[in-house]
Parts: structure tokens; sequence; C-alpha cells
């Protein structure tokens, strides 16, 4: 195939699925590998990626591959890796590099692929941005084949600081559990955890966004509409980030995904990992 080959026209061809708008602004939700101030958060997210390695093999769907940095991470590890997103991304230098990577733009759910048609699937930070999330899940499942892997995460909303209108909802353990469970066939909830250095960031970033919402007295945070928020959550939390950063700029620029580790899930990790088969 060659590297800009696009999907053969199919039944299921995903060119004729209506695709979303291009993304008007980089929001702080779409996490960057050059911006410096989200390194904390940037360096959390690769070892989702990291764990999926072991995982992937065969024909693998990526759902919600952001600006592609994964991508890089998991390609080896398959035949055929089709990376979809709501927003337009450019995969190029990703597509050059590994002749088997295709990018397609797509709203899910629905997932425009037969049953049965994926050996491995990851989505990360995906599914707290999906209004039916129990459709999404179920999706996934149809369109992995029997044993297949499907690798997840999601905020864990036990060490969340404050709402993220931006998301729909977030989880508990149990609560993703449970509905993973109705789809998968064995769910194993890891979570990611940070050693003494990212607890110490957590702590200060804590701190700094409390210094954010003490003016909400009203709890307006949780009593709007979150599309009212999502706007001003974005300017603030970019401001909060560039703000750490400024002031704790060795302690931000020095976490690495060595700084981070995989263990079965509870309140106190950051991330809700999923490894569920079919």
């Amino acid at each position: 195939m060659k590297p800009r080959e696009k999907l053969r026209a199919t039944s299921w061809d995903p060119y004729k699925i209506k695709k979303s708008i291009k993304m008007s602004m980089q929001t702080a939700e779409r996490v960057s590998s050059h911006d410096n101030s989200d390194n904390v958060i940037y360096q959390r997210h690769l070892v989702a990626y990291n764990t999926a390695k072991d995982l992937v093999h065969g024909k693998v769907l990526e759902v919600g591959c952001g600006e592609g940095y994964g991508v890089d991470i998991l390609a080896p590890y398959a035949n055929e890796y089709i990376a979809i997103d709501k927003f337009q991304t450019n995969l190029d230098d990703y597509i050059n590099k590994h002749p088997n990577v295709q990018f397609e733009q797509m709203s899910v759910p629905p997932l425009p692929f037969p049953d049965n048609h994926f050996d491995s699937l990851v989505t990360f930070q995906v599914i707290e941005h999906i209004e039916d999330d129990e459709e999404m899940i179920k999706e996934m499942a149809r369109v992995l084949k029997p044993g297949g892997i499907m690798v997840m995460t999601t905020p864990n909303i036990k060490m969340s600081l404050t709402r993220n209108p931006w998301h729909v909802r977030e989880y508990t353990v149990q609560e993703l559990a449970a509905i993973n469970q109705r789809y998968f066939s064995d769910v194993d909830m890891q979570g990611v955890y940070g050693n003494e250095k990212v607890m110490d960031y957590y702590v200060k970033n804590r701190q700094s966004v409390r210094k954010f919402t003490r003016f909400d007295i009203l709890n307006l945070q949780y009593r709007l509409p979150r599309q009212i928020l999502q706007i001003p959550y974005d300017i603030l939390n970019r401001m909060n980030r560039r703000l750490l950063l400024k002031d704790n700029n060795t302690l931000v620029s020095d976490i690495l995904v060595e700084d981070y580790h995989v263990a079965k899930a509870n309140n106190m990790c950051f991330d809700l990992l999923v490894i569920a088969k079919k």
C-alpha cells in the first residue's frame, strides 16, 4: 500500500461519513508534545501507549488519535493501523514513516467498520467526551474480533481537581468497570500512578487551581451548563499550566514517562486504564 493511499471504497467507506468541522483552536484538551506546559500530562499519556504496545497486534484501530504522537509508538506492532479523530489531524510525517498507517476524520459513534474487523483497539482520553458512552463501548466491542483486545484510558474522577466542562462525565473505578463488563468477557482495571515528583506537581497544581476556584463562591462550575463554561475553563486551564511552568520550570520539564507506573486501579490513580478482551 502506498503511504498516501486512502481506504478502499466499500460498504463502510468512511469518506461517506459526515465529517466534523475542523478544530478552530488548540484547546487544553488537545495535549501537545511540543508545548512544555503540557509536559506532565503528555508524559502521563505516553504510559498508555507504552502499555498498549505489548498488547496490540494485527489490524489496529485507534479511536481519537489527537496529534498522533502515539501512532509512532504503536504502528510498528501493527500490520495495519487505522487512526481516526473528530478533528482534522496532519499525520503525514507518521504516514510517511509507517506505510501501514491511515488516518480518517470522523465523528463517532457509530464506527463505520464491519463486525469482527480489528484485532486490537486503543482509545485514550476519549470516552469522557462521548455523549453516548455505552453506545461507544458497544461499538468498540462490535468491531473487535473474538479474542480481540481493547485498551482504554480516561481520567479518574476521584483525582480531578475541578469540573472539566469539556467532559460529558468522568468515572470511578467501579463505574467504568461496570459499563465495560456489559460488552467484554474479561475486564482488567488498571490505573496510572505517579511517583513523589509527580505527586509534588499534583499538590502544586491543586494549590494553583484553588486560587482560581476560590472566587466561585456560588459553585457555578457545577451548576451552569458545561457548554457555557468550556471557553472560560480552557483559558484558565492554559493559564494555570503556564504559570506552573513559570514557577516550577524544572519540576514540570523534568517529569518523564518513567515517573509514572501502572498498577491495579483505585481512587488514587490519575487515569483509569482498562484492558478488555472480547
